[in-house]
């Protein structure tokens, strides 16, 4: 049970004796212990995964350059999700994981009238409604119709304990959706941990009963943003990295869209840039026996 004041969250549970800062109206629900952030990062403003307020400059050149990856069917993915809710009864509570910077997509759950979604980070961005580590999600267990984290188990330092604190916070028969890299090089720095096989991803969701998995962004997409690396691999300098940088943005953009004709090629499952899992609490865990044989690749 928590208890907000003007400037403070008060954990009112009988485990709990702890108070948390509210900052800039976000309360920042982060116990230390388990996290490699602090409350200090917040109280002091500091950047932690993201810029928080990035220059002009770079802002504007970032929206001139083409992007090097293409989603391909996400937003169907996120479609089939609001119809599965929509098949629940009563209010549907939805958690966001990784929902600082609002991608593509999340209005569908947002402009819900019967949808309370609750959009966490462990930055503070313009879609941060509080500040929490998915290490240890401050929610009571099976307290959630949906959890959707994407692009954000590769930046997890335990990518296992995460997705055991989003299994507890699911209803029965509630529904996960994330989307995690493969093949893509390094990016967030050094809050970059892990890469899944597709079958490495389904193992780390082995509790979940499988409604849909597969390749979220293909082999064209993984080729345009290792060109870019190689080519800034060369750099001495951050100027030249930048040049190098859009050079290849410039250059390489049109890799991506080849991903539409590989969205189903079982050699683009092997080689994919970022795979997506759709599953619900249900059933039982997947053994490793049985899960060598969801294998879906082309090396059969």
């Amino acid at each position: 049970m928590l208890r907000r004041d003007r400037d403070c969250i008060l954990c009112l549970s009988e485990d709990c004796n702890a108070v948390f800062p509210v900052i800039d109206n976000i309360p920042v629900l982060l116990h230390e212990k388990n996290s490699v952030f602090t409350i200090d990062d917040f109280k002091q403003k500091r950047d932690t995964f993201f810029e928080t307020r990035p220059g002009r400059i770079k802002q504007n050149i970032k929206r001139l350059l083409p992007g090097l990856s293409k989603k391909i069917h996400d937003r169907q993915h996120l479609e089939m999700l609001v119809k599965i809710l929509r098949q629940t009864s009563g209010p549907r509570r939805v958690l966001v994981l990784g929902g600082g910077m609002p991608g593509s997509g999340t209005e569908l759950f947002t402009n819900q009238a019967s949808f309370d979604v609750v959009e966490t980070d462990v930055a503070i961005g313009p879609g941060t409604m509080l500040i929490c580590d998915a290490h240890d999600i401050p929610f009571a267990d099976e307290s959630f119709d949906c959890v959707i984290a994407r692009s954000v188990l590769e930046h997890v330092a335990d990518p296992s304990v995460c997705v055991a604190e989003i299994y507890r916070v699911l209803r029965k028969g509630g529904v996960v959706y994330a989307e995690t890299a493969f093949m893509t090089p390094v990016h967030g720095g050094r809050y970059d941990f892990t890469r899944f096989t597709h079958l490495g991803h389904r193992r780390l969701f082995r509790k979940f009963d499988e409604i849909e998995s597969g390749m979220v962004c293909g082999p064209g997409s993984a080729l345009a943003n290792a060109y870019r690396y190689f080519l800034i691999s060369f750099a001495s300098s951050k100027t030249m990295r930048m040049l190098l940088s859009a050079f290849a943005y410039m250059t390489a953009f049109p890799l991506k869209y080849a991903d539409y004709f590989l969205v189903n090629k079982p050699y683009a499952l092997d080689s994919a840039s970022e795979y997506y899992f759709i599953g619900q609490k249900t059933g039982e865990p997947v053994s490793d026996r049985e899960l060598i044989n969801l294998y879906r690749g082309g090396f059969q």
